[in-house]
């Protein structure tokens, strides 16, 4: 009976979607650092671990007032044993393992072992308790039980628990945990020294006359001073043996602290990039509205200054050091990810739906611009992806691959400009866009009063005669641009014109621009 009530529990809480989502919101705000409630949390337990510190040292010496000694004993208390509950409940689930017993042991028709599955619980739990920041966490609630005068000692646990709120502290602890051998191998050594300089300094002092080194304990009391090269004074060696000690100790620590420098410097240097990514991505995750480019290539450069010219936020992301370290001296916020890995958008930790404008996916490359566009797809249905088409035969596959918009190289700055940016085409841009080895180039040539005085109309340009195709004029005065522009559009003063051709005509034509001579 016992057991068929405890195994429906068990089934109902493991399928109820209300508890399952309210054990989920504690787990979110206590240990998930993505969340966004999570800060005020730590920030609020961290103002309580020093409103309790400080009234303890207050304590030592003076009188505290009544309130502040049954808010430091009490409600401080509680909410710290509120918070071990919290984690003790969310640190694992005992109806998942109860319900994963029952169905192994019917998979095996065989009647459910409830004790073992009761048994394996507890071991879960237990050994969460035996962690060392959840034994810190019990120790924290100890001064509850304020009648035991010596519990209330235990308040300076409380400011262990910073490390579980302080990111910063966490940062460091972890990156000296990954010289944890180096570590243990200099405390094994100092060790040694401080035993061995013990007993030496112990042998060779206790029965001097004025010495002040009479017992085991000042000896290594003095042996730990000496190596950590701090030196008080209050306890020297008078013997010419016990100074020769004293010598060879002082050598000892001070390669104690040159090998303990070493550690921590290599260490920092180690984890250096990865502290910059952590940080990278905290500030990534607050920006609003940006632009999320996939592989930065020449074009996806030219792309991503235009756009931050007109103050977008921008993004980048390259599976390449090489071009990660590019577009970071170009001054963009850019990190070493794979545009076509899942795990990529998780650790930016960005909505795409809500944060991103557009994703724009830049890479020379067709397969990896689909690759990158099936991923994303899979994150999100609705957000925008515009994607560079390099090779015409791959044009179906970015299609099914859900992208928007596929452009050539040479459309893309004109559609990012005017569609996305909503100012005119930048022809300062299009030298970025041209092949260097093509033997068809495109080019602008600026109007200058010159030519203004010479040629009055398109007409007059007589272009065909050098094989130039005008592909348009850029009207400064209007801000706007004109694709194949009628026969009598005026000329003014800074205008462009958008011309291709082949380089040898282009330049013959720019030249008879700026010779020819209006004829009376």
């Amino acid at each position: 009976m016992l057991k068929d009530i405890v195994l429906d529990i068990a089934y109902h809480l493991d399928t109820s979607s209300t508890y399952q989502k309210r054990k989920r919101f504690f787990y979110d705000i206590l240990e998930n650092d993505k969340n966004k409630y999570k800060k005020y949390i730590d920030i609020f337990m961290i103002v309580l671990i020093f409103i309790s510190v400080a009234v303890l040292i207050r304590e030592v010496k003076y009188h505290v007032d009544d309130f502040l000694l049954f808010f430091s004993n009490y409600i401080v208390s509680f909410f710290f044993l509120v918070e071990y509950l919290l984690r003790l409940w969310v640190n694992s689930s005992v109806s998942k393992i109860i319900v994963k017993r029952a169905e192994y042991d019917s998979f095996l028709l065989r009647d459910v072992r409830l004790s073992k599955a009761l048994k394996e619980a507890f071991l879960v739990k237990f050994h969460y308790m035996m962690s060392p920041q959840a034994i810190i966490d019990f120790l924290a609630i100890m001064p509850f039980f304020h009648e035991l005068r010596v519990l209330r000692i235990f308040i300076l646990f409380r400011v262990f628990k910073l490390f579980r709120y302080a990111k910063s502290i966490q940062i460091i602890t972890s990156i000296l945990a990954t010289k944890k051998f180096e570590f243990l191998t200099l405390a094994m050594f100092a060790f040694v020294v401080v035993f061995i300089s013990s007993v030496l300094i112990y042998v060779m002092e206790a029965n001097q006359p004025n010495s002040q080194i009479t017992s085991l304990y000042r000896a290594v009391y003095w042996a730990i001073v000496t190596i950590s090269t701090v030196g008080y004074g209050d306890i020297t060696p008078v013997s010419n043996e016990g100074r020769f000690v004293a010598m060879l100790v002082i050598g000892s620590g001070v390669a104690v602290l040159a090998f303990t420098t070493s550690l921590f410097v290599s260490a920092f240097t180690e984890k250096l990039d990865e502290i910059k990514e952590i940080k990278t991505v905290e500030g990534i995750a607050k920006l609003k509205k940006l632009y999320l480019i996939c592989g930065y290539s020449d074009v996806a450069s030219t792309v991503a200054k235009k756009l931050s010219k007109a103050g977008n936020k921008i993004i980048i992301l390259d599976k390449y050091e090489s071009a990660v370290s590019k577009a970071i001296k170009d001054g963009f916020v850019a990190l070493a990810y794979d545009p076509g890995s899942v795990e990529s958008y998780k650790k930016i930790n960005v909505n795409l739906e809500k944060q991103v404008k557009h994703i724009l996916c830049l890479s020379e490359d067709d397969v990896e611009n689909v690759y990158a566009a099936l991923t994303i797809r899979s994150l999100s249905k609705n957000v925008e992806i515009l994607s560079l088409l390099i090779n015409d035969k791959n044009r179906k596959k970015l299609e099914f691959a859900g992208i928007n918009n596929i452009v050539y190289p040479q459309e893309l700055v004109g559609l990012i400009t005017k569609e996305l940016v909503g100012i005119p085409v930048a022809f300062e841009v299009i030298h970025e866009l041209r092949s260097e080895h093509a033997n068809v180039k495109i080019d602008e040539l600026g109007i200058t009063q010159r030519i203004v005085d010479n040629f009055a109309t398109v007409s007059e340009l007589n272009n065909k005669n050098y094989r130039i195709v005008l592909l348009g004029i850029y009207k400064t005065s209007k801000e706007r641009f004109y694709f194949n522009p009628l026969d009598d559009t005026i000329l003014e003063v800074g205008d462009y014109l958008l011309v291709i051709g082949y380089s040898m005509f282009i330049r013959e034509f720019e030249k008879y621009l700026h010779t020819k001579v209006r004829s009376e």
